[in-house]
């Protein structure tokens, strides 16, 4: 039997329940060494969903104080055999819009915040390849079908958050390589590593980062315009879940 982790959003969430056949649903409080995490399992068909929304409960958990050990630790208790993140980002490149969803294919954290299991003993993990490959030729198999002319694969770029970025901060993440920023996922990325458990992002381009907004260079970014946009956007996200569970 799959099962399959997701992580992402309240939205998200209930537009999956929705639209995914549910034969069992169930709420639970996993017990992790890092914290409580409230966790949905949900049985369709053959297989089982288990989500945890990111930010916990309402969504009120900054982004800069998510327990990412305690989420990834109860992923790892249930029993997943992957886990596939989704992410609302912003975007630099004029070649992914807002509206645009593709997959994430490499990160670039120079936060300087560590994320480890391992605090005491000496343990490397290699990040070469962080995402899960299979799982990236899934999610483009699907998302190549509904956005055609769309190069799907980018790479995210961590900010530290709670902040948006300056206009100045974006010339240079693009300089360096990023093409879409957010504030979350790569550090569930590297706990999914420690774990062993297979890894995936989809990105969300809910907005165009700061100083990118076509003819209007100085538009301030706002957080419920972003998570509005980004909401309206999880209709591929549904179609990418329903394929990876078959």
């Amino acid at each position: 039997m799959m099962r399959l982790g997701i992580i992402g959003g309240t939205a998200m969430t209930s537009l999956a329940t929705n639209e995914i056949e549910v034969t069992r649903s169930d709420n639970i409080i996993a017990q992790t060494d890092f914290g409580q995490v409230p966790m949905l399992c949900v049985k369709s068909g053959s297989a089982e969903l288990i989500f945890i929304e990111r930010h916990h409960g309402d969504g009120t958990t900054p982004p800069h104080r998510i327990n990412h050990r305690a989420n990834m630790q109860a992923m790892a208790g249930a029993g997943v055999d992957a886990i596939l993140a989704v992410c609302s980002v912003g975007t630099i490149p004029k070649d992914f819009p807002p509206g645009s969803v593709g997959f994430a294919t490499q990160y670039i954290d120079f936060t300087g915040v560590d994320m480890s299991f391992f605090e005491d003993d000496v343990k490397f993990t290699s990040m070469t390849q962080p995402f899960d490959s299979e799982m990236n030729k899934l999610l483009e198999t699907v998302l190549s079908k509904i956005q055609p002319e769309l190069r799907l694969g980018r790479t995210y770029w961590l900010a530290q958050g709670p902040h948006f970025e300056t206009s100045a901060e974006i010339d240079a993440i693009e300089k360096l390589g990023g093409e879409v920023v957010g504030m979350t996922m790569p550090r569930e990325c590297k706990l999914a590593a420690e774990l062993g458990i297979p890894y995936a992002a989809i990105l969300v381009s809910s907005n165009w980062a700061a100083g990118r907004e076509p003819g209007d260079s100085a538009k301030d970014l706002d957080h419920n315009e972003v998570s509005s946009n980004a909401e309206s956007r999880l209709g591929p996200v549904i179609e990418c879940i329903k394929f990876l569970l078959r």
